[in-house]
């Protein structure tokens, strides 16, 4: 069996307006301890594209990007199981605890989904009841890893623009 592997706590501005949700941090960003650690991930890029903002190396200047945009980074998994970093291998999951960070920031409006695993598993297990006003909405994934419904990188931009109407 692998080592079970946790996600990183939440990334929380003072008055977030949406939240991110991965899935699990993918090894690299594991072994980096940074949310997309990974070089190859669209995520920081798509996030500098849709804010029209230079894009910055040092990851404690993007997060304070994102934290000056009201947006918070979590993971719909809190621990797991997995062998490598592909979504696919994920067992024996563990949801975070998404409502109880939806009651100490209400003024969360919109969780975006990184992709169909942080999707899949949130919709499992919180229900729309839960959520009260906040809308959820699936994202495709930044994910260097084509998949099969992999869109180009304007494709996943024009989609992620999604975010900028709750902001």
């Amino acid at each position: 069996m692998t080592k079970k592997l946790t996600s990183f706590p939440p990334v929380l501005p003072k008055n977030p307006k949406v939240l991110i949700l991965g899935s699990m941090p993918g090894k690299v960003s594991l072994e980096k301890a940074e949310y997309y650690g990974n070089p190859r991930n669209h995520f920081w890029p798509i996030l500098f594209e849709l804010f029209q903002a230079a894009p910055v190396k040092e990851y404690d200047k993007k997060i304070a990007f994102i934290k000056e945009h009201g947006i918070a980074l979590w993971d719909s998994i809190g621990s797991c199981y997995r062998e490598g970093s592909l979504d696919s291998n994920i067992i024996d999951e563990i949801p975070n605890d998404i409502i109880g960070l939806l009651r100490e920031y209400p003024t969360i409006r919109l969780i975006a989904c990184n992709g169909t695993k942080s999707y899949t598993t949130f919709k499992k297990n919180f229900k729309p009841a839960d959520l009260g006003e906040v809308q959820v909405i699936k994202l495709p994934s930044t994910s260097p890893i084509p998949g099969r419904y992999t869109k180009s990188f304007q494709g996943k931009v024009a989609s992620w623009s999604e975010i900028l109407n709750h902001i």
